[in-house]
């Protein structure tokens, strides 16, 4: 199985041409009845022999770090740390193996975070706000030698962490200025989720997997404080509020639809589907609140997925043309 990332190396390479490439990128979104803007691909499992060298990984990482924990906990994260960064070169670098990558990525920004905080204690807030900022550099750096597309993400999620670590160390008690943060920082993440998107609208570069992940990252972060404010999840669940929540969830599908991301829409589903089922609960479903709501988002969703172009057409063709060109095309199926 290949990417299309790959194909691009073949190119570069001179073992295919980048005519016969998009030919052959047309002949399968035609067999495939979907054109490839359209499909949304992601690189997350390359075999069955990802899955295995992703069990043998963690089995290494974590009995390491039990072992050396229970000597010296800084230690302990330190040498997990090293070994995820270690384990990385051969599977990440050589071998270029999808999950591992994503998943030893994960270990040693984590092992960072985990080492640095160690050092001060989980009470010390200037812990936290120094983990999170090494934690921001560790990403940076695994960037750098590694190019892995989730990396991104993981920085700028870093960096928005330690932002409002900040926030938190001088306002310990607003939790309505955490949230604005919160909304502040789903924002950033979305805007660079958009740059790196407008810098591939055809799809087809390890720059629309950055962007993937980093819409991944901004949903949640944009709607769980709007979700706090109004209460919900607070217990706060009043026939406006559910109102609110669902005109909420329509605006991000308009923008999942235009800027042709279901990932944007689809990270913040848990929130749709819990204020959904509170819904039918409070006013005539109780016991089958979860179930009606199920049947609701699931006939919604796959609508949607049938008329995807054709919905999109309806909003991206009414847009300046200015705005259409950081945009994917519109393709027919």
């Amino acid at each position: 199985m290949y990417t299309d990332e790959d194909l691009n190396l073949a190119v570069k390479k001179g073992v295919f041409t980048a005519t016969s490439v998009d030919e052959f990128r047309h002949l399968m979104s035609s067999s495939n009845g979907t054109p490839s803007v359209d499909e949304e691909n992601f690189r997350l499992v390359g075999g069955f022999n990802d899955i295995f060298v992703v069990i043998a990984c963690a089995l290494l990482l974590f009995s390491s770090l039990w072992v050396l924990q229970s000597i010296n906990e800084s230690v302990g994260y330190l040498v997990f740390t090293a070994l995820a960064w270690g384990l990385s070169e051969v599977f990440v670098l050589r071998r270029k193996m999808a999950l591992p990558a994503i998943v030893l990525l994960l270990a040693f920004v984590g092992g960072v975070f985990a080492f640095t905080n160690s050092l001060f204690g989980e009470q010390s807030s200037y812990g936290v706000i120094l983990a999170t900022a090494l934690s921001t550099l560790a990403a940076y750096l695994h960037w750098r030698r590694f190019s892995v597309p989730i990396t991104v993400a993981v920085g700028t999620g870093a960096a928005l962490a330690m932002l409002a670590s900040v926030v938190i160390s001088i306002f310990p008690n607003s939790t309505g200025v955490l949230m604005a943060t919160l909304f502040l920082c789903g924002c950033i993440a979305f805007t660079c989720a958009m740059y790196w998107d407008a810098a591939d609208t055809s799809r087809t570069t390890r720059k629309s997997d950055v962007a993937f992940w980093l819409h991944l990252l901004s949903a949640p972060l944009i709607i769980h404080p709007i979700f706090s404010s109004l209460g919900v999840l607070d217990g706060n669940e009043s026939l406006i509020n559910m109102a609110m929540i669902v005109l909420l969830y329509v605006f991000m599908t308009v923008m999942s639809v235009a800027i042709d991301r279901r990932a944007f829409m689809v990270s913040s589903l848990i929130y749709v589907i819990y204020a959904l089922s509170s819904l039918f609960e409070n006013y005539g479903g109780v016991g089958y609140s979860f179930a009606a709501t199920g049947v609701v988002m699931g006939s919604f969703l796959l609508m949607l997925s049938i008329y995807w172009q054709k919905v999109r057409a309806l909003f991206v063709l009414n847009l300046p043309e200015r705005i259409q060109g950081y945009l994917p095309a519109i393709k027919e199926k």
